[in-house]
């Protein structure tokens, strides 16, 4: 469906049922799949063939599903996982060993932070924290020779900073490393950060691809661009025979098109298995089906609340790259010409204790670790998610701890307003 809008590619994209087939995707809900010879079997364990055997490794239903996230990213392959967590850790361990760099923009979300800098450090690969606004001449400081992947998302959560996609991919090429980008909170129908130079894109496919709150999730995209045999010193996982898959060199074998997505699920979903479910799978197709539809009003919303809070006395900052004022306003223009998304970050004078007050005071909109629902919800960063955050992380990743992050939903935008000003009544 390469010819046609994105907006019909979240509806049609990744399954094209025949003749007396099911019109929705099916949910093949089976661990395992037969076949008539141990041949036939064995030319699947050899990749030899395409097909299934076991559901950790792949499924009809998640194919399908895959399928249609590589045609919304305008990718060559695509894989789903078990949670967006999961999907940045295969996404980086796929192109990193023990003893490798990464170099990774500072304003992240508090979670992947931690991957990297705790989880990820822990087996042997070290990274650099770098400014979302760091000069071309600071990012490539930031390189060294053992260097593999850049990491960076696209709008940040919840600093809602706005990477400028287009300057970390030439830095990242420079050194022959893929540029990888976290592309939740716009989705591919706000940007497609492969269109402005990343090599893969990470979902968590729980936020607004599911949209309603009912299935965690994660998706991995190969943009299928990434010459991997011309830098083949760096990426001996792709490069080299792999022992554990009877020596197949997944560069040669599947190409720039298919060598990432095929490593990431014969090496790593093989071993550590972080798969989604079919049911999943299926719930996140029923989301797919109306992100193009739910977005235009995220943002309206969005948008509606930020001017708002912009003008009201008892906000002291606000963030949303919508806003005229706002530092990411003309790299918000250039990539989110459509608007971002409908997450609103801002800072309420009195700090903490303000930000405590005005969640208690909230009607309408609820407390959540959620982001990115059909349904409002808020929290405080800085006491939830970035809670494994120091004061000074908290500051460098420009998360002040009285920020409030506001994922504003699909209600009327009048009534969330209404019940805004209520609560800000109350501080």
């Amino acid at each position: 469906m390469s010819n046609y809008k994105v907006n019909t590619k979240c509806v049609q994209g990744g399954y094209t049922p025949k003749n007396g087939e099911p019109r929705q995707i099916p949910i093949v809900q089976s661990t395992t799949f037969k076949y008539d010879t141990s041949e036939d079997m064995g030319k699947l364990f050899d990749l030899e063939a395409t097909g299934y055997f076991y559901t950790r490794l792949q499924n009809p239903t998640n194919d399908y599903v895959a399928a249609k996230l590589a045609e919304l990213e305008g990718g060559t392959a695509a894989m789903l996982t078990s949670s967006g967590q999961s999907a940045n850790f295969f996404a980086l361990f796929n192109l990193c060993e023990c003893g490798d760099h990464i170099v990774a923009s500072s304003s992240i979300y508090g979670g992947t932070f931690n991957l990297i800098s705790v989880t990820m450090k822990k087996m042997g690969i070290d990274v650099t924290f770098v400014s979302p606004d760091a000069t071309e001449e600071e990012l490539n400081a930031a390189f060294k020779d053992n260097t593999k992947a850049m990491f960076g998302e696209t709008i940040a959560n919840p600093a809602l900073t706005v990477l400028d996609i287009e300057l970390f991919a030439r830095v990242a090429h420079a050194h022959g490393v893929p540029l990888v980008v976290d592309n939740t909170f716009p989705t591919p129908v706000n940007c497609r950060p492969i269109e402005w130079g990343a090599d893969i894109v990470t979902h968590s496919t729980t936020k607004y691809m599911d949209g309603h709150g009912a299935a965690v999730g994660g998706a991995i995209i190969d943009s299928g661009k990434f010459d991997w045999m011309a830098h083949a010193d760096k990426y001996p996982g792709l490069c080299t025979p792999d022992e554990s898959y009877h020596g197949i060199t997944y560069a040669e074998k599947f190409g720039k098109e298919g060598a990432f997505i095929t490593k990431a699920t014969a090496q790593l979903m093989r071993d550590l298995g972080s798969i989604q479910s079919p049911q999943h799978a299926f719930y996140l197709n029923l989301g797919l089906e109306s992100l193009h539809v739910r977005m235009p009003r995220h943002v309206e919303n969005g948008q509606a609340v930020a001017e708002f809070l912009e003008k009201h006395p008892k906000v002291k900052k606000v963030t949303y790259s919508g806003l005229k004022s706002d530092k990411y306003y003309e790299l918000g223009q250039k990539y989110l010409p459509n608007g971002g998304c409908g997450v609103v970050s801002f800072e309420l004078n009195g700090g903490r204790s303000a930000a405590e007050r005005f969640m208690k005071g909230l009607k309408l909109a609820a407390i959540e670790t959620h982001v990115a629902d059909a349904r409002t919800c808020c929290l405080n960063p800085a006491t939830s998610t970035h809670r494994q955050m120091t004061d000074e992380q908290l500051s460098e990743a420009g998360i002040p701890a009285g920020l409030v992050r506001m994922s504003c939903g699909l209600e009327d935008k009048e009534d969330l307003i209404n019940d805004i000003a209520q609560a800000l009544d109350q501080i």
